[in-house]
C-alpha cells in the first residue's frame, strides 16, 4: 500500500518511485527465462533461415541478442506485448506468455495501481518490452523508441483523444538494473500540471520543440523489481545505454474499468475488480487468444494510425 507522503508526493510531482515491488523469484526471474526460451526458438528459425549466428560457444541471454541484433535479426517485435504501429500482417510475430502475464497481474503493483485510480482495473494494451542494446552498437537508422532511447513525451500523447479523460497511470517496471549509464528514464517533476502538449512525428512520436525546459530534467536511476508510476501528462523520456550490456524493462499500463483505453481498437482486458471478481481475467491464453483475434481481424482492414498526430500540425512545421 502506497502511504500518504506518497500519493501526495505522486499527486504534486507526476511521478513516484518505488523500489521491490516485483519479487526476483516469482515474477522477474520466470521473465528471464521465458525471454530466453523465446529468444532460443527465434535463433532456431533464423539459422535454418540461413541467417549465420556467429556467437560465443555458451552464449548467455544477452550476448546472443547482441549477436542477433549486430547481424540484422529482428528480434524486437516477435519480443514485443503488442501489435506494431505500422501495418499489421496476419502473421505479424508478438508475445503473449505465462510470464509476462503473471507480471501485469502481480498482486503487489496491482496494489499500487488501486490507490492511484481505484480498485476497478483494466490492462491497458499500449504496452511494450524495451531491451536496449548498447548505444556503439546501435545501427545508424535505429529510430525505434524502444530499442534505442527514447524522445520527450506524454503517454497521454501516443494514444487517441477518446482516452483524455481517462483516468490512468503507466507502471514502468525495471528487469535489470536502470542507472543513468545505461538509460534510465528521465522526468520533467510537475511538468504533468501544464496539460497535454502538442507531439510532432520526429524520430519517435516526441513532444514539439519548444515546449519543454530540458534542464529542469530528474534522472530516475532504480533497481531490477523497481517500478516508476508516471502520470499520464508528465513529460518522460530515456538517456542513451552508454555501458556494454542490455538495459531491460517493460511499459505497462492501467486505467479505470469502462473508459477509453486511448487504443481500443488493440484488446484490454480486467486485471482487478473488486465489485466483480469473476469478471478478472486469470488464464494467460485468453490473453494471447485476444491479441491472436484482434491480429487477425485489424489485418483485413485499412490501417489505423496508434495516435493522432501527424507532420502537418502547425508546431511541427
Amino acid at each position: 500500500m502506497l502511504t500518504s507522503e506518497q500519493l501526495q508526493f505522486f499527486e504534486q510531482n507526476g511521478y513516484l518511485v518505488v523500489e521491490n515491488v516485483l519479487e526476483q523469484v516469482s515474477v522477474i526471474d520466470p521473465v528471464r527465462r521465458e525471454y530466453a526460451n523465446l529468444l532460443k526458438g527465434l535463433c532456431e528459425r533464423w539459422r535454418s533461415e540461413g541467417w549465420v549466428l556467429d556467437a560465443p560457444e555458451r552464449a548467455g541471454f544477452e550476448d546472443l541478442l547482441l549477436t542477433a541484433y549486430r547481424q540484422g535479426c529482428d528480434w524486437f517485435q516477435p519480443m514485443d506485448i503488442s501489435l506494431p504501429g505500422d501495418r499489421i500482417q496476419a502473421d505479424t510475430p508478438m508475445h503473449f506468455g505465462p510470464a509476462v502475464f503473471d507480471l501485469i497481474t502481480a498482486p503487489r503493483l496491482l496494489d499500487l495501481v488501486e490507490d492511484l485510480i481505484g480498485p476497478e482495473i483494466t490492462s491497458n494494451p499500449i504496452q511494450h518490452v524495451r531491451i536496449k542494446p548498447p548505444s556503439s552498437d546501435l545501427h545508424t537508422n535505429e529510430v525505434r523508441a524502444h530499442i534505442t532511447s527514447t524522445d520527450w513525451h506524454q503517454d497521454r500523447g501516443v494514444g487517441h483523444a477518446d482516452a483524455d479523460d481517462t483516468r490512468m497511470i503507466t507502471v514502468w517496471c525495471a528487469i535489470s538494473d536502470a542507472t543513468v549509464e545505461n538509460g534510465c528514464l528521465q522526468v520533467i517533476p510537475r511538468g504533468h500540471r501544464d496539460g497535454l502538449k502538442p507531439h510532432c512525428p520526429k524520430m519517435q512520436t516526441a513532444i514539439a520543440d519548444g515546449f519543454i525546459d530540458e534542464n529542469q530534467a530528474l534522472p530516475l536511476p532504480v533497481h531490477s523489481g523497481a517500478v516508476v508510476i508516471l502520470d499520464p501528462l508528465l513529460p518522460h523520456a530515456s538517456l542513451t545505454n552508454q555501458t556494454d550490456r542490455f538495459r531491460w524493462s517493460f511499459d505497462l499500463r492501467y486505467n479505470r474499468t469502462g473508459e477509453s483505453t486511448g487504443r481500443d481498437h488493440f484488446p484490454s482486458f480486467i486485471a482487478r475488480s473488486r465489485a466483480q471478481p469473476e469478471a478478472e481475467l486469470t488464464n494467460w491464453r485468453l490473453w494471447r487468444g485476444m491479441w491472436e483475434q484482434t491480429r487477425t481481424r485489424l489485418a483485413a482492414k485499412p490501417h489505423i494510425d496508434i495516435h493522432r498526430w501527424d507532420s502537418s500540425a502547425p508546431h511541427c512545421a
